[in-house]
């Protein structure tokens, strides 16, 4: 059901169930309630925390805080269980499966896991002469860690090829038949995008599998998926071999973050060094935003923030003062297109003749807060955009209001 279109006589009812469902999620958000003449549009950034996080960090924090797989006393024991979890929490969430071959590693944010697979997994993994198909149009943490593990290797005389993931020119999505005319024997790795960043775009991974075929290990950023919409692993769903994601995007604490791994390609993951302390607290506010994400729906939270995302864009297509960043086949709401093929909550723009920081300020000014400037992208185009990103806790309101401040600035 999509909030950016009228509904028939006939779907009244289910619109009204669904602003209902809305209205009720929203008054869970103590910022988002204690603010409401601002709109928080920047959650492809940082996401808004529900009271159930938050209470629960509360009670972590005032109960069991101790030190993880270190202390024998009960607190301490009860933060490792919670721990040990969490992780199961998220293989759960993932729908992992074969929960008892994967493995989850926490971290402080896709950046970091990211890394981590390229450094302690993948430079393990290749030989001289191997080639990966890595993101040259993404976020730049989809590119730098691989850059950063081909320097390494080369470093001891071991020449690796970093090639360029094909993307298709109109969608933006990946060209998974340029891919598979690319890949050869020496294929050995492909790390990709969930949902783009900054076209907010699904880029259809699951395409990937057949491409490079069975054996070569997938790599998935789904820093901007995890937390907005269903993730299914395996065979019918996501079939990867890592899945790294930020938690602070998902509704939980700022600087945590996971890896899922499943380890049928491959070694094993098994990240390098001394694990130090865990972010004990963060895990635990992990757990209680799956928990809750759960129980609001993925579905629906995706459903909403898509519709949303069309019902902006519809509204701005008839302005042309801006460019609306991505795939233009999606803008309008009577476009016929399926969920999957539109912007996943995320839109970005230019306007013709502000500058992007410029009308960032404008709209702030208005009580409208949104990312503006390079957005982290790799690539040619590293100019400034104004992007708009939306959850759960946004309004058709605050959507329609904001187009009519951009219109005003036509």
């Amino acid at each position: 059901m999509s909030a950016a279109e009228p509904a028939p006589g006939g779907r009244r009812e289910e619109e009204d169930e669904l602003a209902g469902w809305q209205r009720d999620l929203r008054r869970q958000f103590p910022i988002v309630t204690g603010h409401p003449g601002l709109a928080y549009l920047d959650s492809a950034a940082t996401s808004q925390k529900p009271q159930a996080v938050l209470d629960a960090v509360h009670a972590y924090l005032t109960t069991t805080n101790a030190n993880a797989g270190r202390g024998t006393y009960p607190w301490a024991n009860e933060t490792t269980r919670m721990v040990e979890r969490t992780r199961r929490r998220v293989k759960d969430f993932l729908g992992d499966p074969d929960p008892d071959r994967s493995s989850v590693h926490f971290t402080s944010g896709t950046t970091e896991g990211l890394r981590i697979i390229a450094r302690d997994w993948l430079t393990t993994h290749l030989a001289d002469g191997d080639e990966i198909f890595v993101p040259f149009t993404d976020h730049r943490a989809n590119l730098d860690p691989w850059r950063e593990a081909q320097a390494l290797l080369a470093a001891r005389g071991v020449r690796v090829q970093v090639r360029a993931l094909p993307v298709q020119a109109e969608s933006f999505d990946y060209d998974h038949r340029a891919l598979a005319a690319l890949v050869g024997p020496r294929t050995r790795f492909v790390a990709a995008t969930h949902v783009h960043h900054v076209y907010g775009g699904d880029m259809n991974v699951q395409r990937i599998r057949a491409a490079v075929g069975p054996d070569v290990p997938i790599c998935l950023d789904a820093a901007q998926s995890v937390g907005h919409q269903p993730i299914r692993l395996g065979p019918g769903g996501l079939d990867v071999d890592f899945v790294v994601f930020s938690g602070h995007k998902a509704l939980a604490l700022p600087g945590t973050g996971a890896i899922w791994a499943r380890g049928a390609r491959g070694p094993a993951l098994r990240p390098g060094g001394w694990p130090g302390t865990p972010n004990t607290v963060g895990i635990a506010s992990l757990a209680a935003a799956l928990d809750w994400l759960d129980a609001a729906g993925p579905e629906r939270i995706a459903d909403w923030t898509t519709a949303l995302a069309t019902r902006l864009t519809d509204r701005l297509r008839h302005l042309p003062a801006y460019e609306i960043l991505g795939c233009q086949a999606s803008l309008g709401a009577d476009t016929a297109l399926p969920p999957q093929q539109r912007r996943r909550g995320i839109v970005s723009l230019r306007h013709r003749g502000i500058p992007s920081d410029d009308l960032g300020f404008v709209l702030f000014s208005h009580g409208f807060m949104v990312r503006a400037d390079s957005l982290c992208q790799s690539g040619a185009d590293d100019r400034a955009v104004v992007r708009v990103s939306l959850h759960v806790y946004n309004t058709e309101e605050e959507v329609e209001r904001l187009a009519g401040v951009l219109a005003t600035l036509s």
